[in-house]
């Protein structure tokens, strides 16, 4: 299949579109100003069911939709793109509602670290096993998801966006930090750079000088939105050869693979590309939030975990959806988040069960529900950490007061009377500690 793209200045010529409304259409003008859009032929020809529009969960998760903005948002972009605003005004109202949006949830700039007095814009280490870096040339992606919390790494926004190049730095700072095993190639999705790219990286990575690095991850969407990627690509051929290569290195390849609902993985290319890429020796290991409107069903997340065993692939978690963007649309409420998981847990057999969630990736850490209860007449929260900012916090179980609205940790408080959660004050001074290495950069 040949790859085309659809973003605002082409969307009217996806097959299909003209069963959408007017309304409709004026949503995705409108809303995408704001949001980021982008599709592809192969999720608008293979994946959504134009037929049933509304309901849809994949046109949902590609297209804006007005409730995706507050009405007063909506409101204030039509207005300005009826009256023939400049392209300069109306990015500059966009970027003011983005600001209202939380562009960068959990903290994310407490990840960034530094080498000296550089700055590494293009990494984050949160945890201290695990480093996160994002290559300048794969902060893109074959299609844009609605709910997606990197979605400022796509609207232009100054100053929000993670990206590097430097691979020298980045082998740098892995070599200062033995205590890293895990390197994770994100985005965007780095699987949208050319094989050539992607192989220089890796020959770095593979250096007998950085014998810590054990795990190479890359976080995609590809194999729902472009399973090509694996199969027919001019460089694909090179993409299984530099995968094999990490493998025959002693490394352990895991491809962590997005998929938020079954559809996506119905298709002979996504299967085909599974299979592929698994006989590289790469590991597959999947995960999703759980998103209102698109599978706020266990029976879906049963589904889904089951077909994914089926192709060899590893569930790995259910998450919260982040606060962030379109977050209120995508709202799913903490007890009806585990309700689901235990729910569609209970359906499955045992070599599905390596799913862990509902977890919240907020600024402390992975934070797992692990359900509701009452203990000492008190209803509760029973919590705990799947990774944390300290080590010392993973899997101390920790409780919160039972709150059938509460959708994110900030809307949690403690329970049993007391004033603050047990990792509390250590996160403040980790605040306290960035604020003035931020301070004293600013002041040289």
């Amino acid at each position: 299949m040949k790859y085309q793209s659809y973003q605002l200045h082409n969307y009217t010529s996806i097959e299909g579109i003209d069963k959408l409304s007017a309304a409709g259409r004026r949503a995705i003008e409108i809303t995408g100003r704001v949001l980021p859009f982008k599709a592809n032929n192969y999720v608008t020809g293979e994946l959504i069911d134009w037929d049933n529009i509304d309901e849809d969960p994949i046109f949902t998760l590609c297209f804006p939709r007005k409730e995706m903005l507050q009405s007063t948002h909506f409101k204030q972009m039509e207005q300005l793109v009826a009256s023939g605003a400049s392209d300069a005004r109306i990015k500059e109202t966009a970027d003011a509602i983005r600001h209202t949006l939380n562009p960068n949830p959990a903290g994310q700039h407490l990840n960034v670290p530094r080498i000296g007095n550089i700055r590494l814009n293009g990494i984050q280490h949160k945890y201290r096993e695990t480093v996160l870096f994002f290559p300048s040339q794969g902060q893109t992606c074959h299609a844009y998801c609605t709910f997606c919390f990197r979605w400022p790494q796509f609207s232009g926004m100054n100053g929000m966006k993670f990206a590097m190049k430097e691979t020298e730095l980045l082998t740098k700072y892995l070599g200062k930090h033995p205590e890293v095993t895990d390197l994770l190639f994100t985005g965007g999705d780095p699987l949208t750079m050319s094989s050539s790219c992607i192989a220089g990286y890796v020959d770095a990575l593979l250096d007998n000088r950085l014998q810590n690095i054990q795990t190479i991850r890359f976080g995609t969407k590809a194999f729902s939105y472009w399973p090509y990627r694996f199969l027919t690509d001019h460089d694909s051929d090179d993409l299984m050869r530099v995968f094999d290569r990490i493998v025959r290195a002693g490394k352990n390849l895991a491809i962590m693979a997005h998929f938020n609902h079954p559809v996506e993985l119905s298709t002979n290319a996504v299967q085909e590309a599974i299979r592929r890429v698994r006989s590289t020796g790469a590991q597959i290991r999947t995960q999703s939030p759980v998103l209102n409107h698109i599978n706020n069903r266990p029976k879906l997340w049963a589904e889904m975990w089951r077909k994914q065993v089926n192709l060899n692939c590893i569930p790995y978690y259910m998450f919260v959806a982040r606060d962030t963007g379109a977050r209120e649309f995508f709202d799913v409420p903490l007890v009806d988040c585990w309700d689901i998981f235990r729910r569609a847990y209970r359906q499955v057999s045992g070599v599905c069960r390596t799913v862990r969630g509902p977890s919240m990736s907020a600024t402390p850490g992975k934070i797992q529900i692990l359900g509701a209860s009452e203990i000492r007449g008190e209803k509760v929260f029973v919590l705990r950490f799947l990774q944390g900012r300290n080590p010392d916090w993973v899997d101390r179980p920790f409780f919160a007061k039972f709150d059938p609205e509460a959708s994110w940790l900030n809307m949690l408080v403690p329970a049993f009377g007391e004033q603050k959660f047990f990792f509390e004050d250590e996160l403040e001074a980790l605040y306290h500690d960035d604020y003035r290495r931020s301070e004293a950069k600013n002041f040289e």
